[in-house]
């Protein structure tokens, strides 16, 4: 199903249509497109900071001309990254998981187990629960997408085993011994939150069903102690001010969550709400943090926090990113990798190395140790790594072709918006369509006696009948060579627009400025849009010409190029026969009059004009 206002291409949508039987309409036109390379740079400065850079460097450098420093670490770095594990199949990889993370529990060590899917973490963590491992899952499924500040909030106690993807539970830091600010936020969030939230907000009631009630009730194991009656009247005083000021269960959710947000952050503030729910908070947080404390030196005791990696990403930065949650400001940790032959990675671009190792070792259960395997493995690896390098340096070639042609197009845009005269772009347009009409009838070359004036004669009254006082005899006279002829034309060119300009003035003063920027910014809107479906089709056909010996990206730039020329011609010829062929049509003196009188008509009176005097021409 795809979102409200959105349509799939290439005529899948009406297919769709079709098929169910419903009206069947317009294939959606783009308006506008830039790729995220483009769309960053345009951007005059550009900086970043991440953990994961430095694998990157080549890319940065490339494509955003970005260099890569890497700082030293605040405290030394000591975790301990284990060989990675393989094996020949993939059931033996997971049994060797499994006993790898019931082997951490029983030392009673947190483990985080990194997975590339939503399937793969269902399909562990149904392992895990038939040889009695209590766990956590962590990925894009609503019911666990709820419970994410849970989840992460207590990834690093005693024994704590969190099965998460590559994408749930980034930006937030697994804490050693639970993170005491987390399970406050929580406590606090549970006793306000069902006092200030109004229940049926966003909520789409069925007749047939009532609407799920909300809690917000947190698993009491979750929190490491009980509170004192002390921190508990403190949070209920604090909830009662909330409730007596915003009101009872008044808020929607979103902004009561914002305001439970902002009560836990450590910014200054001057709301007494947010400044005596922000004293719970901190109370709550004080004494969590003594029990977090002592957990935590526990926890570094057993060896931290322990990384189990399933497979091997596309890249070796999300590899990165999955171990470095251990051993975070200096703690312990260690990390590992079980890896099988046939995982997609090494399967698709392993290569005819790994396949020859595949059928070489033929135990499933036992671990395959090689060097050789190892270097196969990474060469795999960084096969997939440039194959999307590739991938996105060649959309951002292409792409280059048409920001380029972007900026000129926005530019003259820019200039028909912003500029208050734009009688000096009209002069322009008249004097270039002038010679694009000589240069089409009478080439440069053609000798004198071979011109075909009353040819060319015919075609510039076409545009403009302002010229109609032109004769073949007249530029005889008036012109000796191919130069006198293309500088008598542009003259006249610009003394019709001149002509023209100073017979609509009379009848309606202001009226041309109006008509002019309305003829460019539609001529432009108009013929941008097909352009960009010219390029589209382009971009599809080019690919094939690889098969003579020719280079797609040369060629697209050829054709992007000649049909840019194109649409500027045509966007200036289009403006300058408008502008030569507008004749405003005046309403009636009655209906100016009661124009007047109504406000909101008067508004609409330039446009009206407009309208009219573009459907006259």
């Amino acid at each position: 199903m795809s979102s409200q206002g959105r349509r799939w291409s290439d005529g899948l949508h009406q297919a769709i249509e079709a098929k169910e039987g419903v009206q069947i309409q317009n294939e959606t036109i783009t308006l506008a497109s830039i790729s995220y390379q483009n769309f960053f740079l345009q951007f005059p400065k550009l900086c970043g900071m991440t953990g994961t850079a430095a694998t990157e460097r080549q890319e940065f450098e490339s494509i955003y001309k970005l260099k890569v420093t890497v700082v030293p670490t605040n405290k030394p770095m000591i975790r301990k990254d284990d060989s990675d594990v393989v094996f020949r199949a993939t059931s033996g990889k997971w049994r060797a998981a499994v006993v790898e993370i019931s082997r951490m529990n029983k030392a009673c060590r947190p483990v985080l187990v990194g997975t590339t899917s939503v399937e793969q973490s269902e399909t562990l963590s149904e392992q895990l629960r038939e040889a009695g491992i209590p766990h956590e899952v962590l990925n894009a499924k609503p019911e666990n997408v709820e419970r994410e500040a849970e989840i992460v909030a207590q990834s690093g106690r005693l024994g704590a085993v969190t099965i998460a993807t590559n994408m749930a539970g980034r930006g937030t830091d697994i804490i050693l011994g639970g993170n005491a600010e987390f399970m406050a936020r929580l406590k606090l969030r549970e006793m306000l939150m069902p006092r200030i939230v109004n229940p049926v907000d966003g909520v789409i009631v069925s007749k047939k069903q009532l609407p799920p009630r909300k809690t917000w009730k947190t698993n009491e194991s979750l929190f490491p102690c009980e509170l004192s009656e002390d921190t508990l009247s403190c949070i209920k005083d604090a909830v009662e001010v909330a409730v007596k000021e915003w009101g009872e269960k008044s808020l929607p959710e979103l902004e009561a969550e914002e305001r439970l947000s902002y009560s836990c952050e450590k910014g200054p503030t001057r709301d007494e709400v947010i400044a005596t729910l922000r004293t719970a908070f901190m109370k709550i947080a004080d004494e969590f943090k003594i029990y977090t404390e002592e957990e935590k030196k526990k926890v570094i005791a057993t060896g931290g926090l322990h990384v189990v990696g399933t497979e091997r990403h596309e890249s070796r930065r999300i590899d990165n990113q999955l171990r470095g949650r251990s051993g975070r400001q200096g703690d312990p940790g260690s990390s590992r990798f079980f890896l099988s032959l046939e995982d997609n990675i090494f399967r698709i671009f392993g290569g005819d190395r790994i396949q020859g190792l595949m059928q070489a070792f033929r135990v499933e259960d036992l671990p395959i140790e090689s060097k050789m395997l190892t270097r196969a493995l990474d060469e795999a690896q960084r096969k997939v790594e440039n194959y999307f390098f590739d991938i996105r340096k060649q959309l951002f070639e292409y792409d280059e072709v048409l920001n380029s042609q972007r900026d000129r197009v926005y530019a003259e845009r820019r200039r028909a918006l912003a500029s208050g005269s734009l009688e000096s772009l009209i002069v322009e347009y008249a004097e270039l369509t002038m010679d694009d009409i000589l240069e089409a009838n009478i080439g440069p070359g053609t000798p004198r006696e071979s011109w075909d004036l009353g040819k060319l004669i015919a075609k510039v009254q076409q545009y403009c009948y302002l010229l109609n006082d032109l004769t073949p005899e007249l530029l005889e006279s008036k012109c000796s060579s191919y130069e006198d002829l293309q500088e008598y034309l542009r003259t006249r060119g610009r003394e019709a627009y001149f002509q023209k300009a100073e017979i609509v003035e009379k009848q309606a003063p202001g009226l041309m400025k109006e008509a002019e920027r309305f003829l460019i910014l539609s001529n432009i809107d108009k013929l941008w849009k097909e352009h960009l479906q010219a390029l589209k089709f382009v971009q599809q056909a080019v690919g094939l010409r690889g098969y003579a010996q020719r280079d797609p990206l040369i060629e697209y730039k050829l054709e992007g190029y000649n049909l840019f020329l194109d649409m500027m011609a045509q966007i200036r010829r289009n403006v300058i026969y408008s502008v030569y062929q507008f004749k405003p049509v005046m309403k009636k003196q009655e209906e100016e009059s009661s124009e007047k009188k109504d406000p909101k008509k008067n508004l609409q009176k330039g446009a009206k004009k407009l309208g009219a005097a573009q459907a006259a021409s």
